[in-house]
């Protein structure tokens, strides 16, 4: 009986022992499977993302093809467009000597007052007397007229120029930023080469004369003056040994330097207020100081006359203003501007650097008639003029055309000559 039970047992626990290995087989065998299906799902994928690739891949090639090809057409209309500008050019430079186009020329409003007061008083002399009137002698050129009337600014025996035409070109060099100035002492007899680099800035460079200027690549050959205050636009000037520049701030300060003892000798707020940049092409300038035969002058505008340019004549000792001008010459388009002989020259340009042309001239004495003033027009250039300073002793503007230096050569006409 024991025996028969011993056997039961025995066979029950060699029955469990089979039992377990194939369970774990089992087991195991389900897990490789999955796995198997997963290596397979992966491949699938991994074969669908290469094909994916591929396709890009061409895609992106195709693209830049065309793009290569696009652009060789774009270079091809490009130089096409710059043959047919370039003949387009010439034809209006043809067009522009047969055809002058008129210029803007104004007499000063004070002179029409007076002229009329004469002509008023003259009138009332025949209806009184009865007789023709002659010329009245005496104060008639300021009677009738308002007591705070100012007489224009008497013309010099010696200055009585005007330009006829833009004779010659020269490119000097480039040098520095896109926007600057570089002049001369305008009212002494130095070689020296200021050059003012940007227009934002403190320091200037001096070259000893035009041949270091030219042929430096560098300003290793050059002087530096730091200035006691940065500068704002390009509107300085160098005159008679003094430096005249615009203080960086919000009162657009006048200050002038000794070049000789690097000290302020004197410094003015002109009486402008509600200052706007005076030139539309050139929106860092708010004052421009410009020199001519005659003295200093003061280019600026304002918001009460926003449209147009105002000039004044500046007292280079004592910084004070003698006399104010609003002018008929309109701000928008306008880059740069200069004096010759007491006439305000404003040269304009479009937004896409053109051909700059003297579009308005403004004369204070007004001497010059409307149809007997040319218009001047300039060389095709680079970019556009941040500055334009007008040498009297040698009848030549120096120019910043985007970084280049350039000397402009003028032709002069007496204006007894003009028809």
């Amino acid at each position: 009986m024991m025996a028969g039970i011993v056997a039961c047992i025995l066979l029950g626990f060699v029955t469990v022992i089979t039992a377990q290995p194939q369970a774990v087989l089992e087991y195991i065998q389900g897990r490789m499977g999955v796995l198997e299906e997963r290596i397979a799902q992966w491949h699938d994928q991994s074969s669908r993302y290469s094909g994916e690739l591929r396709d890009f891949k061409n895609q992106v090639l195709k693209m830049l093809e065309n793009i290569e090809k696009e652009r060789e057409s774009l270079r091809n209309e490009m130089e096409n467009s710059n043959v047919r500008v370039d003949r387009l050019e010439r034809e209006v430079d043809y067009f522009e000597t047969q055809n002058s186009a008129p210029t803007c020329v104004e007499i000063d409003e004070k002179l029409t007052e007076l002229h009329d007061a004469k002509k008023k008083k003259k009138e009332k002399y025949e209806k009184i007397t009865g007789c023709p009137a002659a010329d009245i002698p005496g104060k008639e050129e300021t009677e009738g007229t308002d007591e705070t009337l100012i007489p224009p600014i008497p013309r010099k025996p010696y200055c009585s120029d005007t330009i006829s035409q833009v004779t010659a070109m020269k490119i000097l060099k480039r040098f520095g930023s896109s926007a600057g100035l570089w002049t001369k002492d305008l009212a002494g007899n130095s070689d020296r080469i200021y050059v003012f680099d940007g227009a934002f800035n403190d320091t200037v460079y001096v070259f000893p004369r035009m041949k270091e200027f030219t042929l430096s690549s560098t300003t290793r050959k050059a002087a530096k003056i730091k200035l006691p205050f940065p500068w704002i636009g390009t509107g300085h000037i160098v005159y008679d040994g003094n430096l005249y520049y615009i203080r960086q701030g919000n009162e657009f300060q006048v200050i002038k330097f000794s070049l000789a003892n690097k000290t302020i000798i004197d410094s003015a707020v002109l009486p402008i207020e509600q200052q706007v940049p005076v030139y539309g092409l050139s929106k860092f300038n708010y004052i421009d100081i410009v020199a001519d035969e005659e003295g200093l002058w003061v280019i600026y505008a304002t918001k009460e006359n926003e449209k147009n340019i105002c000039l004044a004549k500046l007292d280079p000792s004592s910084l004070s203003i003698e006399q104010m001008w609003d002018t008929p010459c309109p701000i928008e388009n306008a880059e740069s501007a200069f004096v010759v002989c007491g006439s305000l020259y404003v040269v304009y340009n479009t937004k896409l650097p053109s051909r700059s042309r003297i579009q308005c001239v403004f004369d204070v004495s007004g001497t010059i008639s409307s149809e007997n003033v040319p218009i001047v027009y300039f060389p095709k250039r680079y970019g556009s003029h941040s500055s334009m300073k007008y040498n009297p002793r040698e009848k030549q503007i120096y120019a910043w055309d985007d970084g280049y230096q350039m000397i402009y050569k003028l032709n002069m006409k007496h204006r007894d000559e003009l028809n």
